[in-house]
């Protein structure tokens, strides 16, 4: 098989863009009777030995769309059926074959085509792409209908929203990545309840409180329980201050030696007076 890339099509500014009636009646017709075109557009490739991404290469003129004259290649003890299996993958018909029509007479079939899909893998799996093949022949009634088609190769038009969803996977699929590879969260160690500096522990917990969303009146609750409960402990160490010092002072009072009063109870008593 000669795999060397067709010579390329120099005609600046020119845009192949035929109809189907015009790839029916005029480029297929012709070729099938050996007639001799004036500009050899369209080269004769067994696409088949080939994955579709490799065919624009191949083709001696086109942008998004590449057109063939494809030999006829049947599988054996298939019923004569065509073999469409590349490499890589293979193609599978879509639907029923459609006729196409002229538009001066309606009536009149001038040929038929078939739409395929590529798929990579092996029949019957396979994964779908985006690759498309029209395939055009002409009617039973033609001689020598079945020795060449014609095939024109294209992708299918991705949708924006398509798009647009598979950039929002990507970009999930990125930030996933990020925050697994990322070191884990330190623990930040909590406020204590109740501290030395009271003003500081309100401050933390409001903080701590308004990160979680916790409204402002279950605060002052909470701060009111803990201020009445500092109270009442400073109240009954006021008690035991009073009782410790009346104790001293009668203890002090039965000491008769001055200088035993004024060396070990005097600053005893100084400090609590």
């Amino acid at each position: 098989m000669d795999k060397s890339p067709p010579t390329k099509l120099q005609l600046p500014g020119f845009r192949f863009h035929p109809t189907e009636e015009e790839l029916i009646e005029f480029y297929l017709k012709n070729t099938i009777q050996g007639k001799t075109l004036h500009y050899d557009v369209i080269g004769v490739v067994n696409i088949y030995g080939y994955d579709p991404w490799y065919l624009p290469e191949l083709a001696k003129i086109g942008e998004r769309e590449w057109y063939f004259f494809v030999p006829r290649d049947t599988k054996h003890g298939s019923g004569g059926r065509p073999n469409r299996t590349t490499k890589r993958g293979f193609w599978k018909a879509t639907g029923s074959d459609r006729k196409i029509v002229t538009l001066s007479d309606p009536k009149r079939v001038i040929g038929l085509k078939k739409t395929l899909v590529f798929y990579k893998g092996r029949a019957p799996r396979g994964s779908k792409t985006d690759w498309i093949m029209n395939e055009y022949r002409l009617p039973a009634s033609c001689p020598s209908h079945k020795d060449i088609v014609l095939c024109k190769i294209y992708r299918k038009a991705t949708s924006l929203k398509v798009l647009e969803q598979r950039a929002a996977m990507e970009e999930r699929m990125k930030t996933d990545h990020s925050v697994t590879c990322s070191d884990p969260p330190s623990l930040q160690p909590m406020s204590p309840l109740i501290s030395g500096d009271t003003t500081t522990t309100f401050s933390s917990k409001n903080q701590e409180l308004a990160v979680l969303g916790v409204t402002q009146p279950v605060m002052k609750k909470e701060d009111e329980e803990e201020e009445t409960m500092l109270s009442f402990l400073y109240d009954e160490a006021t008690e035991i201050n009073k009782i410790l010092e009346s104790t001293i002072i009668n203890w002090y009072g039965e000491f008769e030696s001055p200088v035993v009063q004024s060396q070990y109870l005097g600053p005893l008593f100084h400090t609590l007076t």
